[in-house]
């Protein structure tokens, strides 16, 4: 718990200076591994921090893997227990940056960008490149994005017993509105 207090005024110190940055803390994250023919295996969190530097394009995000909720208990005591290891390895972080981001000239109508950065899950650090859709509301900026992870990548192991029924690539979708 100490760690993981310090590790949140280290996130929230580098992004200190309030009028330069733009957060939320109920950003949605929501990932599916399902295989056709097997039931859904979906989650979303609610309560994911992203802030967003619009001046440098710097992003960085937070989630807590026990903020995942399942329609299934058991899913979600296994998804805890078995593959993410929640007491163990508690958050998952992405910090990087939106390639020729230019907040002054968001508009209404979405554009597209390319974010790159460093996702960390499960222990593991990885460069990732994902696509965004990036446009200006009046609650503030909309960032959506779609992107596949590989469980591999990460060392999340898929047990046997189930290897046939989850997949091991990931479908994650962020949808984030900074203000």
């Amino acid at each position: 718990m100490k760690k993981m207090i310090t590790f949140l005024l280290l996130f929230s110190a580098a992004f200190s200076s309030a009028q330069d940055k733009m957060i939320t803390k109920n950003g949605k994250i929501t990932f599916e591994a399902s295989v056709p023919a097997f039931e859904e295996v979906k989650a979303k969190n609610e309560g994911v921090t992203c802030v967003l530097n619009p001046k440098t394009g710097e992003i960085a995000s937070l989630a807590l893997m026990k903020g995942f909720r399942f329609k299934v208990a058991l899913m979600e005591e296994h998804f805890n227990e078995n593959y993410v290891e929640s007491d163990k390895y508690p958050k998952s972080t992405f910090k990087g940056k939106i390639e020729n981001f230019d907040a002054s000239k968001l508009t209404s109508t979405a554009k597209d960008y390319t974010i790159k950065g460093k996702l960390e899950l499960h222990g593991k650090t990885k460069d990732i490149t994902i696509p965004a859709k990036i446009r200006k509301t009046d609650a503030g900026i909309e960032i959506v994005s779609n992107f596949t992870v590989n469980a591999d990548d990460y060392a999340i192991a898929i047990p046997s017993v189930v290897k046939s029924k989850v997949s091991n690539k990931v479908s994650v979708k962020c949808e984030f509105t900074v203000k």
